[in-house]
């Protein structure tokens, strides 16, 4: 079958000035679903002029996003990528294997361990805060939307820039206001030449300028310290810089190791990806955990069961069951990116369809983890214990779970996100318990992650 035979939703036709503006609105999430309800699992619809195919299959999705023939490529979006994040995400062949070759050691789970220190510090704090906030019955009510944004944002600086610790929580808060700017300006950058106008686009690449000044002068004073003999630290920066000099020195060849520049493409995506993913992960832990009060008391005497009320330390994460089996079920209800997107390079065949150059594919991760047949009837229930005995055996498709993607581009920071998520749940587990906040409102929005739309309040009380 070729592409031009597959049925495409009227509905859907999302044509030049309009196609991104629309994706980025509370229906997505509705029109997914009818979409592939009334036109099946692979139906097309546009993306402006382009055609685009979404693709609701699991194995496709693995295929697609294994891209062992060089048939795929990530969507670009060169002047929104370079004022908020580019680097590894987005970079393809072999720049990417590059980055990802010298990346990688300082997310390997034997280096993260080093960082738990700091990840507690930063929920030390969190709790602090929350406890002075209690009123005279013992009860308050937080929305922990922004706390966990501040928490992830405090623990990224740290984790990254070590003792400079104060310069990395002023970059966190560029790029928060950056990435605020990008998703209300978004809907235009279709508009020709619009992100070359004044006013609110200048004061974006004035701010890019200013992330970039303070990233560039941090990595030169550790650069140099470290050519003078000062021991690399434990902070994913020190530890990047560390595996790109053994990159050129033992190569001989510095055109195999990172440019100053390239450096600050992945800070800035430390930022970014390293801070989003986690806070929303928690806040829709809480809310889940809120609505369902069972499984926070089985969390809860799970945690006070291996450390009391003392400080949780990484060898007692492994054994942490309940908080994990109940981190993937939210991860599997409320994955961070609804969706991934994949544009053709050149014609290819997947299943029996054929697909030209050119073609948006798009694989919708949440339609695949709201899928009765690979989950069960309950598959909008929220279930646990279907983690039970790991994410193989919680479906009919052991490849069904895809928050963090597929592939050789799997999220490199999947085992950081995932051990600061449970080093901070279990600290709030140990001071506090909680419910949803009447003024709670259950609306699932796509604004650069999936996150609630007016928040996440929570009254919580100390035990």
């Amino acid at each position: 079958m070729v592409l031009g035979l597959l049925v495409s939703p009227p509905a859907t036709v999302l044509w030049t000035f309009l196609g991104l503006a629309l994706l980025w609105q509370v229906k997505r999430l509705v029109d997914y679903t009818n979409t592939v309800r009334e036109h099946g699992k692979t139906c097309v619809s546009w993306f402006g002029p382009v055609p685009k195919v979404t693709i609701a299959d699991p194995g496709v999705t693995r295929e697609v996003m294994s891209n062992k023939f060089g048939h795929f490529e990530k969507l670009q979006f060169p002047t929104l990528t370079r004022l908020l994040a580019g680097g590894v995400a987005v970079y393809e062949g072999e720049k990417w294997v590059k980055h990802r070759r010298i990346l990688n050691p300082a997310f390997h789970i034997e280096k993260l361990k080093f960082m738990m220190p700091a990840f507690s510090a930063c929920c030390e704090e969190l709790v602090s805060r929350w406890t002075q906030a209690l009123g005279s019955d013992g009860w308050c009510e937080v929305d922990v939307c922004p706390e966990f944004q501040t928490l992830t944002g405090d623990v990224i600086s740290r984790t990254a820039f070590g003792s400079s610790y104060l310069e990395g929580r002023r970059i966190f808060e560029l790029q928060s206001e950056q990435a605020d700017r990008i998703v209300a300006e978004v809907k235009k950058i279709f508009i020709p030449g619009y992100m070359s106008l004044p006013t609110k686009n200048r004061l974006m690449h004035q701010t890019n300028n200013e992330i970039e000044s303070i990233l560039r002068g941090l990595i030169e004073k550790r650069m140099q310290a470290m050519q003078q003999g000062e021991s690399t630290k434990d902070d994913l920066l020190g530890l990047m810089l560390e595996s790109n000099m053994r990159e050129t020195d033992d190569k001989g060849q510095p055109i195999l190791g990172m440019t100053i520049e390239e450096v600050i493409e992945e800070c800035k995506l430390f930022y970014f990806a390293g801070s989003e993913t986690t806070s929303v992960l928690l806040t829709w832990t809480m809310i889940i955990l809120a609505m369902h009060p069972e499984w926070q008391d089985r969390a809860r005497e799970e945690v006070l069961g291996l450390f009391a009320k003392n400080k949780p330390e990484y060898d007692g994460f492994s054994k942490l069951k309940t908080v994990t089996m109940i981190l993937y079920e939210v991860l599997r209800l409320y994955p961070p990116a609804v969706a991934f997107m994949r544009k053709t390079y050149k014609e290819i065949e997947i299943g029996s369809i054929t697909y030209p150059a050119g073609v948006i594919i798009e694989l919708p991760v949440l339609l695949i983890h709201h899928d009765p047949d690979i989950w069960g009837s309950d598959v909008h229930e929220f279930k646990p214990e279907r983690f039970a005995d790991g994410i193989a055996k919680a479906s009919k498709d052991p490849g069904a779970f895809l928050p963090f993607g597929w592939g050789p581009r799997i999220c490199i920071g999947q085992n950081f996100a995932l051990l600061e998520a449970k080093m901070a749940l279990c600290m709030i587990l140990q001071h506090f318990e909680f419910d949803l906040a009447p003024t709670y409102s259950h609306v699932p929005h796509n604004q650069k992650m999936l996150r609630p739309m007016h928040g996440a309040q929570i009254k919580l009380r100390t035990i």
